[in-house]
């Protein structure tokens, strides 16, 4: 009985120490260095927006926050190995909207149900451009020439085949109640290449942000039309938003997230997402996202999770319509 008792005890013991053990290491957070997992390359948008904040948030946090770009399968592998980590708030990484479309794609079973969504911090509405010496002047004036004309007549660029602009392109056309391939979408290595190939007379349309296409709208090359937002972007005042110009209630944004493996302890759930939000607010990521034309749009937690659920659903039904999913 001595025995059975001085086990128990024992037990007790070690997992009082342990439970104590577990609330030490939350509270001590961080500890050690915290790595950044973006799945893009070196260079690239997301990477720059995953390095800045890294930057400013090892300052907050005070401990190395070291950026790891992991590529490939159009995000997939970069995606999972921040899904896959262990939650304990070491691993954190850049979410990017793709993550709403590559599993309906058939390219992974991940969803953005994998992950604890800490704070969204930047967002890149759609837009619908044409070359300066375009006759349409309006996106109701160019929209009143798609119809009038037959199926494919009009063609567009801005991304890969499936890729987001494509879908946006589909998702306005399916919103103005044309079929989503009406107009004729013409693969290109992203939107820089889509617009120079509008200015050259290849293409009629560019539906990327209006954000990528700002040099060439400042050169006055390009013409914005309309906006994919719900309301005016304050990089672009004067374009109106789809919904001012025809009606339209489709919208879409490009974003990026910082994101951890699902199951953070509560506790560094609040550090990160509290380090995120003043790293956010800082002159520093304010000036650094307006000098290269990022959009910035704060939420966090919960409602960072339902921006990213809604998109999902939406991106799904188009992909759906347009025969884009698997």
């Amino acid at each position: 009985m001595l025995r059975r008792t001085l086990l128990a005890t024992t037990i007790a013991a070690a997992a009082s120490l342990a439970v104590t053990g577990v609330a030490s290491a939350q509270e001590d957070y961080p500890s050690r260095p915290i790595q950044m997992i973006v799945p893009w390359g070196a260079g690239g948008g997301t990477d720059a927006v995953g390095r800045i904040i890294a930057s400013i948030l090892q300052e907050e946090l005070g401990v190395p926050v070291n950026v790891v770009n992991r590529t490939g399968g159009s995000g997939v592998v970069g995606h999972s190995a921040i899904a896959n980590a262990e939650p304990d708030g070491y691993t954190i990484g850049i979410m990017t909207i793709e993550i709403d479309m590559m599993h309906w794609q058939g390219l992974t079973e991940l969803t953005y149900e994998d992950f604890d969504i800490l704070a969204l911090v930047n967002a890149d509405p759609g837009g619908v451009m044409v070359s300066a010496d375009s006759e349409y002047e309006t996106v109701q004036g160019l929209l009143d020439a798609i119809k009038a004309e037959p199926k494919g007549t009009f063609k567009a660029s801005g991304t890969g085949q499936g890729g987001i602009w494509h879908l946006g392109l589909a998702g306005w056309l399916l919103s103005e109640g044309l079929e989503p391939d009406y107009v004729t979408f013409v693969p290109s290595q992203g939107a820089a290449p889509g617009i120079t190939d509008m200015v050259a007379g290849g293409v009629d349309i560019v539906p990327s942000s209006l954000a990528e296409g700002r040099s060439m709208i400042e050169a006055g090359r390009v013409r914005p039309l309309a906006s994919m937002s719900a309301e005016r972007q304050d990089l672009f005042p004067d374009v109106p938003t789809l919904k001012e110009g025809t009606g339209s209630d489709w919208t879409l944004a490009v974003w990026r997230a910082v994101a951890a493996p699902d199951g953070l302890p509560e506790e560094v759930e609040q550090k990160l997402i509290s380090a995120i939000e003043t790293a956010y607010n800082s002159d520093e990521y304010q000036s650094f996202m307006k000098d290269r034309g990022f959009g910035v749009r704060w939420a966090a937690g919960d409602e960072a999770t339902k921006i990213v659920a809604e998109d999902d659903a939406s991106l799904g039904e188009v992909m759906n319509k347009a025969g884009l999913a698997q």
